[in-house]
Order: structure tokens, then sequence, then C-alpha cells
């Protein structure tokens, strides 16, 4: 493993451990609601992203990671739907009854299986690849090198995430994980 993969890999293995920590306590039939509280008698939706939508949505993205290192990720395309539901710019919707988003196993299993696959095809680049220049070039604009995207995308982005998942589980009255 080159030195940029081992820095990108060692932080996306610790960042994975946390996301699954995250799922501790987290019932399926809670995964995908808005936090609600009692203010002056009347019930206040929160309007954040809940779990399923944060999970959904980085489970789009491990294909993306692959493609942006010249690899095909077609393998780890998100099951159909995925996009449309959890991309960038959709809204969380509060599903009560289970028929908006798909089940918390089917979304959990997704995103550990596509992530998990992203960041041992990542270890396996070497230094070169990695320090080439980002072909995208609206994306190079903020990373420059191919190796700073892909750990902003199995890192911080995911970071990002998990951040609000651990805000909703304690609107969700889940202790931390």
């Amino acid at each position: 493993m080159g030195h940029i993969a081992e820095i990108i890999v060692t932080g996306a293995r610790r960042t994975r451990g946390y996301v699954e920590r995250l799922l501790k306590d987290i019932q399926p039939g809670q995964f995908a609601r808005l936090p609600r509280f009692e203010t002056a008698g009347k019930p206040t939706v929160i309007q954040t992203n809940h779990a399923a939508w944060n999970y959904g949505h980085l489970a789009i993205y491990p294909a993306r990671v692959l493609e942006m290192a010249g690899l095909n990720g077609s393998h780890l395309v998100a099951p159909a739907g995925f996009e449309d539901l959890f991309k960038d710019g959709t809204v969380c919707q509060d599903d009560p009854n289970g028929t908006i988003y798909p089940p918390m196993a089917a979304i959990t299993a997704h995103y550990f299986k596509a992530h998990d696959a992203a960041i041992e095809a990542v270890a396996a680049l070497d230094d070169a690849k990695l320090s080439a220049s980002t072909a995208d070039e609206k994306a190079r604009v903020n990373f420059p090198i191919i190796g700073a995207r892909i750990n902003f995308m199995l890192n911080n982005h995911i970071m990002m995430h998990a951040g609000q998942i651990s805000a909703w589980r304690r609107c969700m009255g889940l202790a931390p994980a």
C-alpha cells in the first residue's frame, strides 16, 4: 500500500467503525423517523436528516469513489431507487409507515458492503495514481489531486453525515454511540 492510500484507508476504517457504532440501539421502526417534541402543548417535528436518509445517501458514493480513481465501480452501484431517494438535495421525509424508504437492513447492508469494497480498492492504489490530477474540472477546484478527493469522500463526507446521525440519535432519545 502506498503512503497516500495508507493515510486515506487508516481514516476510512476508523470512520467505518464509528458509523457502525452509530447503529447501536436504533430500531428498524425508528430508522426513517423524524424527531418529534411537545412544545407548548403542540407537536413539533424537527426537520433533520434521519438515519435512513444519511446511510442511504452515503451508500450511493462508493461506486463514484472507484470511478474517481479510474476504476470500474459498477459492482458497487446502489440498488434501484436509492439515487432518487438519497441524492444530494433530496428532502428527508418522515416515514412512519415504512413506505418511502427501503428497510434499515437493506440500506445498511449496501452501505457497509459498498464502503468496505471501496476501502479495499483504494488500499491497492499506488501513490502515483492518488497523486494524479483530478480529472473533473469542477471538482479540481477543491480537490486538485485524486487522493484528496477520495480522502474527502471516504472520511470527511461520511463524518459530516455521522454527526447528523449522532444528533438525530440524541433527539430520538438514544444514548451516545
